[in-house]
């Protein structure tokens, strides 16, 4: 008679608690976004901001197969503040920082299979040997697949800045980027991922859209699209497909959310 009742509780406790989690998930309002730094011909496991050039054609290849909703980064904002419903498998792809290979390998890639991808530009950095010169960024922005966010002009600890060379961080890379490219600059990415709460105001006032970070700060609202996280991709864990496909679903983040 015990063990049945105990048995019983147990079971009312366990559809509890799936219903719960089943609630709670529903409400989660996020759509998975990958970040990229470099993509390589050859990557070491142990750097986590390279991947190699044969994972990411991988990668690219499998969200096509898969029919995956491979969105411009600048439309998660309307999907999150007019509560949109969010269409399966729906991503979007980012690159921090600029570098050269992103034209030389990644963006072959991306053109082969048609999929949208923000770049993330330090102005600072541009026309150094290793990163984006313009005539490569005007490519890239004509294909119609990439769009460019400001990722500072010097790329800073945003946090260790004093309010005048905050706001010139935030706000003369913007107008540097869009007197340069003819069009605005509608996403903003924190270096490194730290920001504070004067910073995402600045950003909000400079007339960014969505600002992004990185995933350091687990338990925040995944509905803020001024401190918006991503999903780090490298080539320790990711070069296995399954580990990747899990990364891109949105139960990933809402369980990495919840640890």
């Amino acid at each position: 008679m015990f063990r049945k009742r105990l048995l019983k509780f147990l079971g009312i406790f366990l559809l509890i608690i799936t219903l719960v989690f089943a609630w709670e998930f529903s409400q989660f309002k996020y759509i998975p976004v990958l970040m990229y730094h470099s993509v390589l011909p050859s990557a070491l496991k142990e750097n986590r901001l390279v991947v190699s050039v044969n994972t990411f054609y991988r990668q690219m290849e499998f969200l096509k197969k898969h029919n995956y909703n491979v969105i411009p980064l600048e439309k998660i904002p309307d999907f999150i503040l007019n509560k949109k419903k969010i269409p399966p498998k729906t991503i979007a792809i980012s690159f921090d920082d600029g570098y050269k290979d992103n034209y030389l390998y990644a963006f072959p890639i991306l053109k082969k299979y048609n999929l949208f991808a923000t770049i993330f530009l330090v102005v600072n950095d541009i026309d150094k040997p290793d990163r984006l010169n313009w005539q490569e960024i005007f490519e890239m922005k004509n294909s119609g697949l990439i769009s460019f966010g400001s990722h500072t002009i010097s790329h800073p600890y945003l946090t260790s800045l004093d309010e005048d060379k905050l706001k010139s961080e935030i706000f003369d890379s913007k107008r540097i980027l869009e007197e340069k490219l003819f069009s605005p600059v509608k996403t903003f990415a924190y270096p490194a991922g730290f920001f504070n709460q004067k910073a995402k105001e600045l950003v909000q006032n400079a007339g960014y859209i969505l600002a992004v970070a990185a995933s350091k700060t687990r338990k925040a609202n995944p509905s803020d699209i001024f401190a918006y996280k991503r999903i780090r991709i490298s080539e320790k864990n990711d070069d296995n497909l399954f580990v990747f496909w899990f990364k891109t679903t949105k139960l990933y983040s809402f369980i990495k959310r919840k640890r």
